[in-house]
């Protein structure tokens, strides 16, 4: 992501329907834009 919050949580979304596992290097970045991000994602999948 280059450190874009914004491309981050696309690829976090993108993540769910890719094969395989996908892992986000430093997603805290994230939280500029959308704090509790992952929290809300994780309830998402629940």
């Amino acid at each position: 992501s280059h450190g874009d919050h914004r491309i981050a949580m696309s690829l976090a979304i993108a993540g769910l329907v890719a094969e395989g596992e996908t892992i986000i290097q430093d997603s805290g970045i994230i939280e500029i834009s959308f704090p509790g991000f992952r929290e809300k994602l994780e309830q998402f999948l629940s």
